[in-house]
C-alpha cells in the first residue's frame, strides 16, 4: 500500500502551498516508507508516499506518460498490467511499474478505461493540457480514498482521512467503484456488475468453477518482487488461501527470487482457538509459520493508536484490527511487506453465523449484495488500514473481480445453510475444496466453524475490552450520550469509550459521518436483524451474539466463568 495525497484547483500556488501540501503527505508516510515524491503543476499537487513491491527500483511516484503531460498518483496493485502493456505497444513506458499503464490508458481511451483495470487502487490523474483531472477507487473499496473540497473551490483526495480533514471545509468517503471527472464536477459509477442490482442469479453451483476461479485469484497476488506470506487465523478463508497460495508457489515467478516456502503469520492470546488451529493448517501445508502473542492490556495500551490509524469508531472494526495491527508491526520486522489475507469471503457466501437465521434464498442474497457493498466501511478499511499502518501491504484473493463475478451469480439457494442436509455455512466453497484424492485442508478444519477474528484471537479478549470500557464510562455518560454525540449515538460503553477516543483525533462533523451506524448483531446490517426478534434485544456485533448458532460462545478462561450456547 502507498499514500496518495492530491490538492487541485486551489488558489494558492505559493512555496507555503507547496510545503503545507508536503507537511500533511508526510501523515500518510507510515503507509509508504520507502520513498517519497510530488508534483507540482501550477495550482495542482500530486504527492505519493511510496511503499514498493513491485520495480522497487524505479517505480517510484508520480508516474507520466511519455510527455510528462499526464500524471498520475496510484495506491494499489494492477494485476493485469503485462497484458495491459500488450495493448499499449505504440507508448514507452518509462519504469517496470504495473501502475504506469493508467497514465498510458487515459491516453489512448480518454477516461472510459478504468474498468479495464483488474486489481486494486485508487488514483488521481492530471492532464496538464487542460489541467483537467479524474480520480478513481477500485470495484470493492479494497484501498481507501477519501474526497474533500476547500474553501477556496479545491478538490482534495487522500488515502487517509487524517491527510485531508483539517484543510477541508466538507469531505465524505469515495465510493468503491466510482470515478470522479472534474469535467462533470461528480462522483459516477463505473463498476456495474450483474449481482449489483440484487437481483436472484439462477446458475447452478459448479465446484470445479468456483475452485479454478479462486485459485487464479490467488495466483494473480503473488506479483510481488518483496518477501511476502500469508495471514493464517485457522479458519476456513485464510487457509484456503494459505493452502492455495502453498501449492502455486512452487511454479511462480516469485519462489526463484524468495523460495518455495510459504511463510504464515497469526496472532492471538496465549491458549485461543487461532493459534491452535493455525499451527495446525501450517504443519499441514508445510509453511514456515510465525507465532505471535499479545496480552489484552497490550491491546487496550494500543488502542489509541490503533484508532487513529483506521480511522472509525466502529466497535466491530476496532476489536479485529487492535490483534491485526499488532501482528502487522511484528510481520514488518521481519522484512516482510506484502500478505495475503482471507477477507470477502464471508460477505459472498454468507458465512456469518446469523446467516443461519435468513428466512429464504431471497433475502440471503440480498444481504450478501448489501454485505459487499459494505465492505469498504469495514473488512477491507481494518485489513488495509491496520497492515498500512506498519508499511504492509495486504491483498485479498476472495474480492477479485472475476471471482466475485462468479461467485454472486450461484443460485443462492446452493449457499443456504442447511443442517438437513448436512450444510453448514459456506458449505458451497468448503465442498469446492474438498478433495480426498489430493485434501488442500484437514477435514475437520475445512468444516470449522466461523470465528470472527476478534473472536477467534481469544475469547477474553472482547471480555476485556468490555470491562475497560466499563471503567473509563460511568453510567450517566451513557444516559446522556444522544445529547453529546447525536448522530450514530453509541449504545454501549464500549462504543462510548471508542467514540471519545475517535472525536479527538477527528472533531468534524464530516469525519464522524464517514462511520456507518444502525443497529447490528453479529455483524449484520440493519436489515438482517429483522430476522430474529431476540437480536434487537442484544446490541453486541460479535459472532457470539447470535444466540442459539454457535457451537461454543465462550470458553473457558483463566479467572472467568465457562458458558456454552448449544446450537439450536
Amino acid at each position: 500500500m502507498c499514500g496518495i495525497l492530491a490538492v487541485l484547483g486551489c488558489i494558492d500556488n505559493s512555496q507555503a502551498k507547496r510545503s503545507r501540501v508536503i507537511e500533511l503527505s508526510r501523515r500518510l508516510r507510515h503507509r509508504g516508507p520507502d520513498w517519497s515524491g510530488l508534483h507540482c503543476h501550477q495550482n495542482c499537487y500530486l504527492s505519493h508516499q511510496r511503499l514498493a513491491i513491485v520495480d522497487p527500483t524505479s517505480g517510484d511516484q508520480p508516474l507520466y506518460n511519455e510527455d510528462k503531460t499526464v500524471v498520475v498518483t496510484v495506491n494499489g496493485e494492477i494485476y493485469n498490467h503485462k497484458q495491459l502493456r500488450e495493448k499499449l505497444k505504440s507508448h514507452q513506458f518509462r519504469t517496470g511499474s504495473d501502475c504506469e499503464v493508467i497514465a498510458h490508458l487515459y491516453e489512448e481511451y480518454g477516461e472510459d478505461f478504468v474498468d479495464m483495470l483488474d486489481g486494486m487502487f485508487s488514483f488521481v490523474l492530471l492532464d496538464t493540457r487542460d489541467k483537467s483531472f479524474i480520480a478513481a477507487r477500485d470495484a470493492i473499496g479494497i484501498t481507501p480514498l477519501y474526497i474533500g473540497w476547500g474553501l477556496d473551490g479545491s478538490v482534495w483526495f487522500a488515502s487517509e482521512m487524517k491527510a485531508l480533514s483539517d484543510d477541508c471545509e466538507q469531505f465524505m468517503s469515495f465510493l468503491p467503484g466510482h470515478i470522479y471527472s472534474s469535467k462533470q464536477g461528480a462522483l459516477r459509477r463505473w463498476y456495474n456488475p450483474p449481482w449489483y442490482s440484487e437481483k436472484i442469479p439462477s446458475t447452478p453451483y459448479d465446484p470445479k468453477v468456483l475452485r479454478e476461479a479462486f485459485e487464479k485469484a490467488v495466483f494473480k497476488r503473488l506479483m510481488t518482487d518483496v518477501p511476502f506470506g500469508v495471514l493464517l487465523s485457522g479458519g476456513l478463508d485464510s487457509s484456503l488461501v494459505a493452502a492455495v497460495a502453498a501449492r502455486q508457489l512452487a511454479n511462480s515467478e516469485v519462489a526463484c527470487q524468495w523460495g518455495s516456502q510459504l511463510h504464515t503469520f497469526c496472532i492471538g492470546l496465549k491458549g485461543s482457538p487461532d493459534l491452535k488451529a493455525a499451527k495446525e493448517v501450517a504443519d499441514y501445508i508445510g509453511t514456515r509459520h510465525h507465532e505471535f502473542h499479545f496480552t489484552v492490556q497490550e491491546g487496550i495500551d494500543a488502542l489509541e493508536e490503533v484508532i487513529y490509524h483506521i480511522e472509525t469508531y466502529d466497535v466491530t472494526t476496532i476489536r479485529a484490527s487492535t490483534p491485526m495491527f499488532l501482528m502487522s508491526r511484528k510481520i514488518k520486522s521481519l522484512g516482510v511487506k506484502m500478505v495475503l489475507s482471507g477477507e470477502g469471503s464471508d460477505e459472498i457466501f454468507g458465512g456469518y453465523l446469523y446467516f443461519h437465521k435468513a428466512p429464504n434464498k431471497e433475502e440471503f442474497h440480498e444481504e450478501t449484495c448489501r454485505k459487499i457493498k459494505a465492505l469498504h466501511l469495514y473488512d477491507c478499511l481494518r485489513a488495509n488500514k491496520s497492515t498500512s499502518a506498519w508499511g504492509l501491504e495486504a491483498r485479498v484473493p476472495f474480492l477479485d473481480k472475476e471471482f466475485i463475478n462468479i461467485a454472486m451469480s450461484i443460485d443462492p439457494e446452493w449457499k443456504m445453510i442447511r443442517p438437513d442436509l448436512g450444510r453448514i455455512e459456506k458449505w458451497i466453497l468448503r465442498n469446492a475444496f474438498d478433495d480426498d484424492k489430493k485434501p488442500y485442508l484437514p477435514k475437520h478444519i475445512l468444516y470449522r466453524q466461523k470465528e470472527q477474528f476478534s473472536d477467534g484471537v481469544g475469547y477474553s479478549w472482547i471480555d476485556g475490552l468490555k470491562d475497560h470500557a466499563n471503567k473509563q464510562v460511568t453510567d450517566a455518560m451513557l444516559i446522556n450520550a444522544n445529547f453529546i454525540y447525536p448522530e450514530n449515538t453509541p449504545t454501549t460503553k464500549e462504543g462510548y469509550y471508542y467514540r471519545t477516543i475517535f472525536e479527538k483525533f477527528f472533531p468534524k462533523n464530516a469525519a464522524r459521518s464517514t462511520v456507518p451506524g444502525g443497529p447490528s448483531v453479529a455483524c449484520s446490517t440493519a436489515k438482517a436483524v429483522e430476522w430474529d426478534a431476540a437480536w434487537s434485544e442484544n446490541p453486541d456485533p460479535s459472532g457470539r451474539a447470535a444466540l442459539g448458532v454457535h457451537a461454543s460462545a465462550y470458553e473457558a478462561q483463566k479467572g472467568g466463568i465457562a458458558e456454552k450456547i448449544a446450537i439450536a
